[in-house]
């Protein structure tokens, strides 16, 4: 079993309308997440600890979709439907919302890349960070791996990631490689009330 503690910080990856089941860049049983994901807030409230959420926020015409020649369908313009955090989610109103990949010309899978995210946890004596979300082969991992350059201890919360598996078993690679940076790796049943 694992205790909370006060230099502690939740962070939910991109748990947005786009990258659930329907969405343009549905992953496939990503909405299975949400109620995972609600009981790791419902403890850190329960503590009083900060919860941050990150989202992908793109403008028209963002260098990662398909029609500017990038990888992915369009998905995520800022305040679409789509770019809605997930409905059930039960996100705090004091969560801290990081915005990403929100210029033209830069995409960004990670929430520390180009934002203020290390700043803003190291301000608030954060040390270790638990992770979930989506999607495990590209945000989570990235976000997971940044966050361990930064000197931040990493705990994944792995029943509450989903991959894109663009070739199969690309999740279960990515938390391998999460795994071998430093990362570990709990479920919500390893919490202690």
């Amino acid at each position: 079993m694992l205790r909370l503690a006060a230099n502690d910080a939740l962070i939910l990856v991109d748990v947005q309308n786009d990258f659930l089941p329907g969405g343009r860049l549905g992953v496939a049983d990503g909405d299975a997440v949400v109620p995972l994901l609600n009981r790791y807030v419902a403890h850190f409230r329960a503590a009083g600890l900060p919860i941050v959420a990150t989202r992908d926020w793109h403008p028209t015409g963002h260098c990662s979709f398909a029609a500017q020649g990038g990888p992915w369908p369009e998905h995520c313009v800022a305040d679409s439907p789509g770019a809605a955090f997930a409905a059930g989610l039960e996100l705090p109103g004091d969560a801290l919302i990081i915005s990403k990949a929100d210029t033209v010309e830069a995409d960004a899978y990670s929430g520390f890349q180009d934002t203020d995210l290390a700043e803003q946890l190291r301000k608030q004596g954060v040390t270790r960070l638990f992770i979930g979300g989506l999607a495990t082969d590209y945000c989570v991992l990235n976000t997971v791996s940044d966050a361990l350059a930064a000197d931040f201890e990493v705990i994944l919360l792995v029943d509450a990631v989903r991959a894109v598996d663009v070739e199969p078993g690309d999740g279960a690679r990515a938390i391998d490689e999460m795994r071998a940076k430093g990362a570990t790796t709990i479920t919500v049943e390893d919490i202690q009330p």
